[in-house]
């Protein structure tokens, strides 16, 4: 079948759409036949020559995928039963979504709410998981409705889904972007404010900055991070997902220790499946308040996707890049 390979054999590197046939790596193994998957971050860094990320040196790449399940020993999710597959080794260290079959362990596969489609759950996808879990990580350190919380890298995945559900539960997303031209993007997808990636905090000669926000959602990382803690309220909290800038974090202990701020870590792949199922039940509560086709940047097939993992790579997406892998 035609799949999107990766593949660093022998001092070379190709990556492209090629008769392959994925298999399963384990007896127990579901088999679900691939509507849509979602080209993420991950999925660049995977897809790049000597990559520190990828784990195997053939594979189909796609870290996510959703549709229906062909064949199941597991009784929670039989045959037939619509599903997202996303985290654990899927596109890194096994066979991933850019592909029309794929095998996984059912901890990796979640059964999708009644009013979320397949093509819905792959502008979702791990971005839009990745959302919801910042979200509620900061619901559970205390941010309650009608807070400003910033969401940094706002046109990107993570970023644009994040404001569109804070809009969707009460909050006041503050999107901040540096592609200033899709501010009108931005307003329609739920944001009160739009500001630049150097409007995050004031007096960079201080420590600490003013406070201005009762939370954050970071995609960003490196010095975009830093300025965060720095402006955050007394006891409010940073969800951080995001390492676009840089993965080094150079900071000081002030936040911590005199506004009692939090850097709470959200993490798709290793995530338990009481969180999985915690945040797909969250997503399906406001999926009818989301304009899913808003956040499309586009919908490609197989062979789209050279371009559109240097595009996602180099920041410059506009929401979600959806993949049909049996479109031609």
């Amino acid at each position: 079948m035609r799949c999107y390979v990766i593949r660093e054999e022998n001092g070379t590197f190709e990556r492209g759409v090629e008769d392959y046939e994925p298999q399963a790596r384990d007896s127990d193994d579901l088999q679900v036949r691939v509507e849509y998957s979602g080209v993420n971050f991950k999925d660049a860094l995977v897809g790049t020559p000597s990559s520190r990320v990828r784990r195997s040196p053939v594979l189909v790449g796609g870290v996510d995928g959703a549709g229906v399940v062909l064949n199941s020993n597991f009784p929670a999710i039989p045959a037939g039963t619509r599903v997202c597959v996303h985290g654990g080794e899927m596109g890194v260290a096994r066979d991933g979504g850019f592909a029309p079959l794929v095998y996984a362990p059912s901890r990796w596969v979640s059964v999708l709410p009644a009013n979320i489609s397949t093509r819905d759950a792959m502008v979702i996808g791990t971005a839009g998981f990745t959302a919801m879990a910042s979200v509620l990580a900061l619901e559970h350190h205390g941010l309650e409705p009608g807070a400003e919380v910033l969401v940094t890298g706002a046109t990107g995945g993570v970023g644009s889904l994040a404001v569109s559900l804070l809009h969707a539960r009460h909050y006041q997303p503050v999107a901040s972007t540096g592609s200033p031209q899709e501010s009108a993007w931005l307003y329609e997808r739920g944001a009160t404010r739009v500001i630049g990636r150097d409007e995050i905090a004031d007096r960079a000669d201080r420590v600490l900055a003013s406070e201005r926000w009762a939370g954050a959602i970071d995609c960003v990382g490196g010095e975009t991070l830093h300025h965060i803690l720095r402006s955050l309220n007394y006891g409010a909290a940073v969800a951080a997902s995001g390492l676009v800038a840089s993965p080094d974090l150079n900071t000081n202990v002030y936040p911590f220790i005199t506004r009692a701020v939090a850097l709470l870590g959200v993490d798709a792949v290793e995530t338990s499946k009481r969180t999985r199922t915690e945040v797909w039940r969250e997503l399906g509560e406001v999926a009818g308040l989301i304009d899913f086709a808003g956040l499309i940047d586009s919908t490609i097939s197989l062979e789209g996707l050279d371009d559109a993992l240097e595009t996602i790579r180099n920041g410059q997406t506009r929401g979600r890049i959806v993949v049909d892998p049996t479109a031609r």
